[in-house]
């Protein structure tokens, strides 16, 4: 048994006793970030918890071929919980696995470990690297015989207080997360009709990524039980606000646990290692895009307009910049964060929050130094202004992106070659196939008229 699972083998046992647990759900995730599982009976798990379970790892987007396909499921016991709507006759718990080789590893193609392998890094340059992602959501009807439709469940928009289904069913995803050992600070309505967000609490970067893939989980499964459905397909709905995920980040000190961000006498109470971390996310924007805005359809959000980011730029005021400070609660300076508004929840956090801290961390080290701040709204600006500012602009694409992706020492990097590869290959994949398809819009475009 590792180290850090004996501090939670009373705990879990305590639950297991208490609840009747009869199954457990070991979870994992694949490079693209969907969530897979193995479903032992109790009776397994002390064994599971002792050993691991093996699974064919040839099966998994991006995790093995044939010839190297053995690999086994560690549980990490912080993450066990009953699954609230799974409680009745079979109560079932699940508990998030670190995935190994056969020789004892840990799998260099295990996204959790890319993101631990990161932080790894922090950790040695004397910081611990917080995030709090603000994942959002679609809950569409469905037609009368189940399936989903494009018809929000909603005509609501930003913090209104709808009367429908989706108040309830926002109240019994918060009450499942809370049941699941994940504290939930807030949840609103988005702008959209039919657009949801919740908001937990922020902390380690390793628990919050644990937390976005759980919140996924629970918002579908919620969903579904109320005749709904659940999407985070970046922008479902052309000519309305899509979901992203910004992702609030600060450093502490290793050893006070201090804000290293926080500096009292300058003009947004930020440090120099703040400066120096926006400036490398901002040298390395292009070239992360691809991880944290990673589909096809994550670019028809990337648009202006839709309080989404275009503009390499960063500021305090200004949500159409891709790195926005916000204010510091008056003695509270362990607040000091900074949000990048980029990513989208279709990214597998683990990798996201990877390619971020890489980036911000290769600014600490260069010591680079970010443009001035882009307080006007840039969306407004004409095409000489723009020109004047010489802002670079985001991929327009998911095959932009890759490109840029490719040519990015320090993201890749962060990857590793294993998942770099893999999951070059997976979405060259995805792009090539999107970009050979003849789309209804073409058909109607041109089909009579050439």
């Amino acid at each position: 048994m590792s180290n850090r699972n004996i501090e939670h083998i009373d705990r879990v046992s305590e639950i297991v006793a208490i609840e009747g647990v009869k199954f457990v759900q070991l979870q994992f995730t694949d490079i693209i970030g969907n969530v897979k599982n193995v479903t032992i009976p109790i009776d397994e798990f002390d064994d599971a918890i002792e050993h691991g379970v093996w699974f064919d790892g040839s099966s998994i987007e991006g995790f093995a071929r044939i010839a190297e396909s053995d690999m086994y499921l560690m549980p990490d016991l912080s993450t066990f919980a009953v699954i609230p709507w799974e409680r009745g006759a079979n109560v079932t718990a699940r508990v998030i696995c670190d995935v190994y080789t056969p020789d004892g590893e840990p799998f260099i193609g295990d996204p959790r470990e890319v993101l631990r392998r990161a932080m790894r890094e922090a950790e040695e340059m004397g910081f611990t690297y917080y995030t709090g992602p603000e994942p959002e959501f679609f809950l569409f009807r469905r037609d009368e015989h189940g399936q989903p439709t494009l018809e929000p469940h909603d005509r609501a928009g930003y913090f209104d207080v709808p009367t429908d289904l989706g108040v309830d069913v926002r109240r019994q995803i918060v009450n499942a997360l809370e049941g699941l050992g994940i504290d939930v600070e807030a949840t609103h309505h988005e702008v959209a009709a039919g657009q949801h967000e919740i908001d937990f609490r922020y902390g380690d970067a390793l628990r919050t990524a644990d937390n976005v893939v759980t919140l996924r989980v629970a918002v579908k499964a919620i969903a579904q039980r109320n005749g709904l459905y659940a999407t985070f397909m970046p922008k479902p709905i052309a000519g309305i606000n899509g979901s992203g995920m910004h992702t609030h980040q600060s450093l502490a000190d290793i050893e006070t646990g201090e804000n290293v961000f926080y500096e009292p006498d300058t003009e947004y109470g930020l440090s120099d290692v703040a400066l120096h971390f926006i400036a490398g996310q901002l040298a390395h924007a292009r070239g992360m895009t691809a991880v944290i805005a990673p589909t096809v359809n994550s670019y028809k959000r990337l648009v202006p307009g839709y309080e989404a980011p275009v503009y390499i730029s960063w500021a305090r005021h200004n949500r159409s910049a891709l790195i926005r400070v916000p204010r510091i609660s008056p003695g509270r300076p362990q607040t000091t964060r900074v949000e990048l508004r980029c990513p989208d929840p279709s990214a597998n956090p683990y990798l996201a929050f990877a390619v971020m801290l890489k980036a911000g961390l290769d600014g600490i080290k260069r010591r680079l130094e970010p443009p001035p701040p882009a307080e006007e709204d840039l969306y407004h600006l004409d095409e000489r202004r723009l020109a004047q500012r010489q802002l670079q602009t985001l991929p327009g694409s998911l095959g932009e992106a890759l490109d840029e992706l490719e040519k990015d020492e320090v993201v890749a990097s962060a990857l590793g070659p294993h998942i770099f590869e893999r999951f070059m290959e997976a979405k060259r994949r995805e792009w090539n196939e999107y970009r050979v398809y003849v789309s209804g819009w073409e058909i109607e475009r041109y089909f009579t008229i050439l």
